[in-house]
């Protein structure tokens, strides 16, 4: 099989020496004449490329990354350059380089600071949502994980620039760094890439407080990394003496960090104890405290600000000894000491220091910033991003950890926008209609196309990162039954699906309301009372309101002849008469109970007498049961305090027979469940996995969403009364759910 390195001349694991000199050679070629190409900022693409090369190499980026870094400013300026890019370089560089193109076009999303005090809560989470979501985008429409290096260099140097020659940055580049770029070149592991974005981009957005921290320090960065140095010396010889193996790094604190600290914890600067601070990385734990204490000789203790995570680790699992001493120069400094693994945890693991520290302005309190899975991801890009760095690329047979890095997933969804550049997130597969009905359930109800980057596209098109959608809708309508196809590919979210579902769901209650108020009216007519106000009837015979009243009697649950009595007897209330054959189910007809069991009820003084469950009741083991003799089909089992017996009781009471339950223990028996809740996503899925696990039977399931409220019932087989009992305690706590009760 012939690989993307091969069409340039390079064998696999063998680098091509001269592919960046080629690249830089075109520049100078294309775009370095005698009226050098620019870019908004000022900086010419050589000038660009140059600094570029001088922050990949840093970071052991590959020569094809390297290259595509120095081409891809020319693709703006150089009518057919990425032709001729593709020819002369290859297909990967060439890939590469359209990989960098594209993430351009999230620059130009504006990401507007605001701070948090000046919000409300929801506006600040909804931003902080937005912010995360063009973050993952990033990564997301990155398929291969160089790009993403590549646009972290290309920033880093535009900043440089724009530092060096006093400019000042387009509006939203500073705070699109400090949201977007900084805290990926975090979780990517890239540290000194991570704190120069923050510093530069937080010198341009907010100068004023950039001075008066650098004011604050009265050393300079070059002096405190040097105090920072001579420390670490003087310990290390120490160690070394005491025989324990360790590494110790410097960690001091930049600008942007102590501004963010400050305000985070609502300290001032004489508060801060970390401003300079370095790390011991140990084999084991007893050398953890060996370490403590040697430091604790060499330096004055500040015996209050000694912290053993270790012994107490943090709620998240994080582990570590942090002790803050007095220098020599009278001046306090942290010291973190952790072994290997516990370091390991802490960069990779549930307590990687992004997650707190990226949650806003109050980062520091404990907040998380992103998801579990989305964590794991990126802590597995950020190990092949150090294991590329001791990797042996000479050997030509094994793949290469940027070939891995090249498929490396990193999301399950897909990062699109809507006109005004709002990011999106959507499942795998995601189609136009989807997109509507994130953005809202009417809208996707009145979709009828879509246009993706500007064309034109069949509904069922599934969409791709980083394109921009816009809907195209009717004034009014409703979605297609065809949607709901699983065939046709127009759906690719539950949540669209639910939506679809719901609104037929909606439809047919109007159909059966409208038919039942047709049945309503013809009776009206029947009887000469057209005058008659609905609401007054629909009170009159115990129902809320008249559609309630239409919807029973279009699904036969209530008699005309009920309404035919209220009317010809108008004076008070009027109790309507039930017949035996409205006490019993049309299904119990046909099975006395459920799967064709026996009722497993006990007729007093009669052997094999036929009974069926009522309809009006639907009783259950243990409930107080009574009979009632009906005409032709056996003996109706009813509650006793049911209704609809009563009024039967009242009207024939010799017809009433005394009952109990049997022995048997294999009957399961028909009830209804009654549940109102705020309606939401997964809400039916939730109260379908309790009566799951408490191995109840759902037989049938209906559902109507009014006004954000969900109603549903279901009809469920249940031995006895005591398990649904239980059951509805569980419904009950699920979120969002009202009340649930039998009905």
């Amino acid at each position: 099989m012939v690989t993307s390195t091969e069409l340039t001349g390079q064998t696999a694991g063998v680098p091509d020496a001269g592919l960046v000199e080629r690249a830089l050679a075109y520049v100078r070629d294309t775009a370095d004449g005698e009226a050098p190409a620019t870019l908004p900022t000022g900086e010419t693409v050589l000038s660009h490329a140059e600094g570029m090369l001088r922050i990949l190499d840093g970071l052991r980026v590959d020569d094809a990354a390297r290259a595509a870094a120095c081409l891809f400013p020319v693709v703006e300026f150089v009518p057919g350059a990425e032709e001729h890019i593709e020819a002369r370089f290859g297909e990967e560089v060439a890939r590469l380089v359209k990989g960098v193109r594209q993430l351009l076009r999230i620059g130009a999303i504006a990401v507007t600071r605001t701070d948090v005090s000046e919000t409300s809560k929801s506006q600040a989470a909804a931003r902080q949502e937005q912010v995360e979501a063009l973050r993952k985008m990033l990564l997301a429409f990155a398929q291969d994980i160089r790009v993403v290096l590549v646009r972290l260099a290309s920033r880093l140097q535009t900043l440089r620039w724009l530092a060096q020659t006093k400019g000042q940055p387009m509006p939203g580049v500073a705070s699109e760094t400090l949201d977007i770029y900084a805290p990926l070149a975090n979780r990517l592991g890239i540290w000194q890439m991570k704190w120069e974005l923050e510093d530069l981009a937080f010198r341009f957005e907010q100068p004023e407080t950039y001075k008066r921290i650098a004011k604050l320090l009265d050393e300079k960065r070059i002096e405190r990394e040097g105090y920072i140095s001579q420390a670490i010396q003087r310990l290390q010889s120490e160690l070394a003496e005491a025989g324990i193996r360790a590494e110790v790094s410097g960690r001091p604190k930049h600008i942007y960090s102590i501004w963010k600290k400050m305000r985070g914890k609502s300290l001032d600067f004489a508060d801060l104890y970390d401003v300079r601070a370095f790390r011991v990385i140990v084999d084991d734990i007893k050398d953890c405290y060996t370490v403590l204490g040697i430091v604790h000789h060499i330096w004055q203790p500040i015996p209050r600000e000694f912290d053993d995570y270790i012994s107490r680790p943090k709620s998240n699992g994080y582990k570590s000894l942090h002790t803050v001493v007095i220098g020599d120069d009278g001046r306090a400094f942290e010291v973190q000491i952790r072994t290997h693994e516990m370091h390991h945890f802490a960069e990779y693991g549930v307590a990687a220091h992004w997650r707190y520290k990226e949650a806003g302005g109050k980062g520091y309190s404990g907040q998380f910033a992103a998801d579990n899975t989305y964590d794991e991801k990126i802590a597995w890009l950020r190990q092949l991003l150090a294991w590329k760095d001791e990797a042996d690329h000479t050997v030509a047979h094994e793949e290469s950890p940027w070939e891995q890095l090249k498929h490396a997933a990193i999301d399950d969804h897909i990062y699109v926008l809507t006109p005004q550049a709002r990011v999106v997130a959507l499942p795998q597969g995601a189609t136009p209609v989807d997109f509507a009905y994130y953005l809202h359930s009417d809208l996707g109800h009145r979709c009828r196309g879509a246009r993706v980057d500007g064309a034109m596209v069949p509904l069922n098109t599934s969409l791709k990162n980083g394109q921009t959608v816009e809907i195209v809708a009717v004034k009014q309508g409703g979605p297609s039954r065809d949607w709901l196809n699983p065939e046709l590919g127009y759906l690719a979210s539950p949540r669209a699906r639910a939506k679809v579902r719901a609104w037929f769901n909606a439809l047919d209650s109007q159909e059966t309301i409208a038919q039942g108020r047709t049945l309503i009216e013809k009776t009206l007519q029947r009887e000469g009372k057209t005058a008659v106000n609905l609401d007054d009837l629909a009170s009159r015979l115990n129902f809320k309101t008249p559609e309630d009243l239409f919807a029973a009697v279009a699904k036969e649950e209530f008699s005309l002849r009920h309404v035919e009595q209220a009317l010809r007897h108008p004076e008070g209330e009027v109790q309507p008469q039930f017949s035996e054959e409205d006490a019993v189910t049309k299904k119990s007809r046909a099975t006395s109970v459920a799967r064709g069991a026996k009722s497993g009820v006990l007729v007093v003084g009669v052997d094999s007498l036929m009974t069926q469950m009522s309809r009006c009741c639907k009783p259950a083991p243990p409930d107080d049961i009574v009979g009632f003799v009906t005409r032709g089909r056996g003996v109706s089992i009813h509650r006793r305090n049911c209704h609809t017996f009563q009024q039967l009781a009242t009207r024939d009471p010799e017809r009433v027979i005394q009952t109990e339950w049997g022995k048997r223990s294999d009957a399961v028996y028909p009830v209804d469940i009654h549940v109102e809740a705020i309606d939401r996503q997964g809400l039916l899925r939730d109260i379908s996995e309790v009566l799951s696990r408490e191995k109840i039977n759902v037989t049938g399931v209906k559902t109507l969403s009014s006004k954000g409220v969900a109603r549903m019932q279901f009809t469920a087989e249940v031995a006895e009364a005591t398990q649904l009992q239980r059951a509805l305690s569980l419904i009950a706590d699920v979120q969002g759910v009202l009340h649930a009760k039998r009905k």
